[in-house]
């Protein structure tokens, strides 16, 4: 896989998910990602129209993360939110995301346009890296929504790429990961972290220096110059595993639109 080109992409993102700690964890995930910028966070379908309905043109967002769950009951309903987001805001991307898996909202989201489906489960961490991947592909899917489709004959949903699993560092003991989440994913500062861990704070900076390290060591992408250590910490510890062998994808190319 060619390194990720970091400056070039400001996605403007709108979160609709009526789970409100999911939807804070969300938005702190993606905040950590120069390539994402929430607009704004809505609990429910009319919270996310007004938005829409009163922000200014260069407001509206880039990607919609829909939670697909709201509509589990209401297949159709889901496809109208998709369909008239996409005639709302001009080349939108709607991504759908959530706890569970239903073939019938795969297919309705498929059909009516969505970008991709994805489990809250299966995209964990890599939620910011998730959408930036969906730019480059025709239709996305996490290992579990392959899983509960395989008997749909839906051509969007047959092409689909599936989501990469997350960059392993075979170098990165437990205790060096464990310091690396305190940390950089969880924003701990360094004097707590080993108070968890029942280490020095000497101790816990080597780890977090080593765990550095190592990250740099897999990774070829290209930073801002103004990018923190954390920052890009945090980018190296979510992305996903090289992607040079597609074969478990059954394709060797992008599907590029």
């Amino acid at each position: 896989m060619p390194p990720a080109d970091i400056t070039n992409i400001n996605l403007k993102v709108l979160i609709m998910d009526t789970d409100f700690y999911a939807l804070q964890a969300i938005n702190s995930y993606l905040a950590w990602d120069r390539r994402t910028r929430v607009t704004t966070l809505c609990e429910s379908p009319d919270e996310m129209w007004a938005f829409i309905d009163r922000a200014p043109l260069a407001e509206l967002p880039n990607v919609v993360l829909l939670d697909s769950d709201h509509w589990l009951d209401d297949p159709r309903g889901l496809a109208e939110t998709i369909q008239h987001l996409r005639e709302r805001i001009r080349e939108v991307k709607v991504l759908c995301l959530g706890q569970m898996s239903s073939s019938a909202l795969v297919e309705v989201a498929a059909d009516a346009g969505a970008k991709g489906f994805l489990l809250k489960g299966d995209v964990r961490l890599q939620i910011a890296w998730a959408i930036v991947y969906t730019l480059h592909h025709d239709f996305v899917i996490t290992s579990t929504i392959a899983r509960v489709s395989e008997g749909l004959f839906h051509p969007r949903i047959f092409r689909a790429r599936r989501l990469p699993e997350q960059r392993q560092y075979p170098e990165l003991t437990d205790r060096i990961r464990q310091a690396i989440r305190l940390c950089v994913v969880e924003g701990m500062p360094a004097h707590l972290a080993a108070d968890e861990m029942g280490i020095s704070l000497h101790t816990i900076r080597g780890y977090i220096k080593e765990g550095y390290r190592i990250m740099e060591a897999y990774d070829a992408n290209e930073y801002p110059v103004d990018m923190t250590p954390q920052e890009r910490a945090f980018m190296r510890f979510t992305a996903f595993a090289d992607e040079r062998d597609e074969s478990s994808n059954g394709q060797s190319e992008p599907d590029e639109e």
